[in-house]
């Protein structure tokens, strides 16, 4: 052999060498990617908070993570092997594991809740889900079953509802609390509507007892021997006026009657308005509320502020009076204190009918709202009234209220300037058929 054999052979070499030192290299790159993949599985399983089973289509554990042994206070090297059905505490879950590994291609299991035997013993329900593992081939090679403790989530539940039912209550205390704000700020007018038929009631109280004494005194000298004449009884009569005590009777009377009359319907008005609505809805005139809430509001503003209602006599929806005698009497109120620095503050109240629904405008002639606070106006605590003169919350629970009544609460700036809110409602299915006729109220 001549020595270019020799220099091809060891050029061979090399080049095999070569070849294998790259594959070492891809190796190692491999093995190293391997094991990171197998550390970044291993640390995600670790972190996991919800168990994890994964088992032969035999039903024998292959591997579980560190949240399983912590729940059933055993380790992973006892787990392996072992049949999937002993984890479970009562004959009904171990047969529905079993049916898992059916000889058919089995299908995915979505919560299905079963009792696992827990560190000390006790059955523990868990909410597990299954799902068939296949091979790259699509054969079915095991299941993998993940689950979350049931205890759990009842306890992240019933904090829910606590803290719903919690949220309800302050939602229903700040309702209240609005109320009493209102009405402390109305007490002067329902004052003034109070003792305006006290004092008819008094006044004819007071005129009747003069009247008793006289007719005692007529009777009496009926039944006496002074006045055994008919000439002294007519003068008798004639002198204490009695034909016009007796036609005097019937208006005192009736007076007092409608005095008793609207001091009860005032009170009754105001058990209504601080009462706590937990009553169904039922059907009530919106023109009788609007009215009361427009004289309450006005009898306690010594200014002079007009209001003019330009609505049907009968306006029939469904929902709480009381509530919203609430929104209308909040609505009325930011008109006044909106033109309180004007001349000759007024408010038009107006209604249309459209598709079952009635709009109730309120339009003021005040200095307006700014569009920065247009957006921000039915916001909780957002207020545009001094310290101490507004709590913010008027709006926004009115708001509120027209939302679970079905109907919507807006606001607008009016062209020739002032403020507009629409209130808009569902009439009654009744009042809905009905054809909206306009009636100027006072």
């Amino acid at each position: 052999m001549d020595e270019t054999v020799w220099v091809e052979v060891i050029r061979k070499m090399d080049e095999v060498y070569n070849d294998l030192l790259q594959y070492e290299v891809v190796l190692e790159q491999k093995n190293a990617a391997l094991e990171d993949s197998q550390h970044f599985i291993e640390s995600v399983l670790a972190s996991m908070s919800d168990i994890l089973i994964v088992c032969n289509r035999h039903g024998a554990i292959q591997e579980v993570n560190d949240s399983l042994c912590r729940f059933i206070g055993q380790d992973e090297t006892v787990l392996r092997g072992q049949p999937l059905c002993n984890l479970f505490a009562d004959t009904a879950s171990q047969q529905r594991a079993r049916d898992f590994f059916s000889p058919a291609r089995p299908a995915p299991v979505q919560d299905c809740e079963l009792l696992i035997c827990g560190r000390d013993g006790s059955p523990l329900p868990v909410s597990l889900n299954c799902t068939p593992r296949l091979s790259g081939t699509g054969k079915l090679v095991g299941m993998v079953l993940t689950g979350r403790p049931v205890g759990e989530l009842r306890r992240a539940y019933h904090a829910l509802q606590q803290a719903h039912d919690d949220l309800k209550r302050t939602q229903q205390q700040l309702l209240q609390a609005e109320k009493m704000a209102s009405l402390g700020r109305l007490v002067a007018g329902v004052a003034h509507e109070l003792n305006n038929p006290i004092s008819f009631v008094l006044g004819n109280v007071l005129a009747l007892r003069r009247y008793t004494a006289r007719l005692q005194t007529y009777l009496q000298a009926m039944h006496s021997d002074l006045c055994t004449r008919s000439t002294k009884l007519e003068e008798l009569r004639q002198e204490l006026r009695i034909d016009r005590i007796m036609a005097d009777l019937p208006p005192l009377l009736d007076g007092m009657s409608e005095g008793a009359e609207r001091t009860r319907d005032i009170v009754d008005g105001l058990k209504r308005f601080t009462a706590i609505d937990r009553s169904a809805a039922e059907p009530f005139n919106l023109a009788e509320v609007l009215a009361r809430a427009v004289r309450w509001v006005t009898r306690a503003d010594p200014r002079n502020f007009r209001v003019t209602i330009d609505l049907p006599q009968e306006l029939s929806v469904m929902g709480s009076s009381g509530q919203m005698q609430q929104v209308l009497m909040n609505l009325v109120q930011n008109a006044r204190d909106a033109c309180s620095s004007g001349e000759s503050p007024s408010l038009e109240i107006s209604a249309e009918q459209c598709d079952g629904m009635i709009r109730v405008h309120f339009a003021d002639n005040g200095p307006g709202i700014t569009p920065e606070n247009l957006s921000r106006l039915f916001d909780p605590f957002f207020t545009t009234k001094p310290i101490g003169q507004g709590t913010g919350l008027g709006l926004s629970i009115s708001y509120g209220i027209v939302e679970r009544h079905g109907g919507r609460l807006e606001a607008a700036n009016r062209e020739e300037g002032g403020a507009r809110f629409t209130l808009t409602l569902p009439l009654a299915k009744a009042e809905a058929t009905k054809t909206l006729v306009h009636g100027p109220q006072s």
